[in-house]
């Protein structure tokens, strides 16, 4: 976990919450004006008072929580709506994510029925086998000396990101608590890049930071590096891997689909990222089954 992270302003702060009924490690995420229940045990009912009292002291809009399969009626009785599933995301049981939303600007989306549709003809697409790389092309496995050079990938490519991703401080970082980087070169400059963040406590890991400069993502490159990651996921035995694709995104979710991934249901006005505040689409796999959905 990242601490306190900075992206114009303060943006991300890992709170531990707690009084003699439960404790709970909660994410406060000043920038996408967001509150984010991690972990949690104790008295839920409580927790999720006390959350919605620090969501409305910080001005926040959402309030996100994942949750096991015999807390979703607490939740749904609470007032939170079932917006998205990831699977085995709790070692071998789904995660449920649900959300509350605190104005009704948040709750709102006039894309849902584009989305859908975009959805519908990602899975009308056949599965078409992964073409091989070019020579002129290499991918490996990225080390904490390419931090600046896939931050400045990252700067090509997005005016507005979830987390600072276009600071190499923040890449390096990451890469020291684990999370995995993999790049595609071209003439000496990284064009194409993925992530893989590790939950080691759960034995997941979210596919994430996948980025290709547009004259390349013809190639299938986004492909072949979360096939790359998933290698090293199952080297590590960590066979849950998911990830949260922009919404708007053909390109993207049909990766995902090609990829043998399962759509798992669509978070609302999730954060801001590429250019404004979007849907994200969720999509889950199961690496233990060799081109399984």
């Amino acid at each position: 976990m990242l601490g306190v992270g900075w992206i114009r302003k303060r943006t991300v702060e890992e709170r531990m919450v707690t009084n003699t009924a439960f404790a709970a490690l909660t994410i406060l995420d000043f920038y996408n004006e967001r509150l984010k229940i991690e972990e949690y045990r104790g008295n839920l009912r409580e927790l999720l008072n006390t959350c919605l009292e620090i969501a409305g002291e910080n001005k926040f809009t959402k309030l996100i929580i994942k949750v096991k399969s015999a807390d979703q009626l607490l939740l749904l009785e609470s007032g939170f709506t079932l917006e998205a599933v990831i699977k085995n995301y709790f070692y071998t049981e789904h995660a449920y994510i649900y959300c509350k939303y605190l104005n009704e600007i948040r709750r709102t989306t006039s894309k849902w029925i584009d989305e859908d549709r975009l959805i519908e003809n990602v899975k009308a697409l056949e599965i078409s086998p992964l073409k091989d790389i070019s020579a002129s092309f290499h991918i490996r496995k990225a080390v904490i000396d390419d931090c600046l050079s896939l931050s400045n990938l990252y700067k090509e490519i997005f005016d507005i990101y979830p987390v600072p991703i276009t600071d190499p401080s923040y890449i390096e970082k990451t890469m020291k608590e684990g999370t995995i980087y993999y790049c595609i070169e071209h003439e000496n400059k990284i064009i194409s890049a993925a992530s893989a963040e590790i939950n080691d406590k759960h034995c997941n890991a979210e596919i994430t930071d996948c980025a290709t400069l547009p004259p390349y993502r013809k190639y299938q490159f986004m492909q072949h590096l979360i096939t790359a990651l998933e290698e090293e996921l199952r080297k590590k035995h960590i066979f849950s891997a998911y990830s949260i694709a922009r919404a708007p995104s053909f390109g993207m979710n049909k990766v995902f689909y090609q990829l043998h991934y399962t759509y798992t249901g669509r978070l609302i006005n999730n954060c801001y990222i590429y250019e404004e505040l979007e849907n994200m689409n969720v999509w889950c796999k199961d690496l233990s089954r060799n081109k399984t959905l």
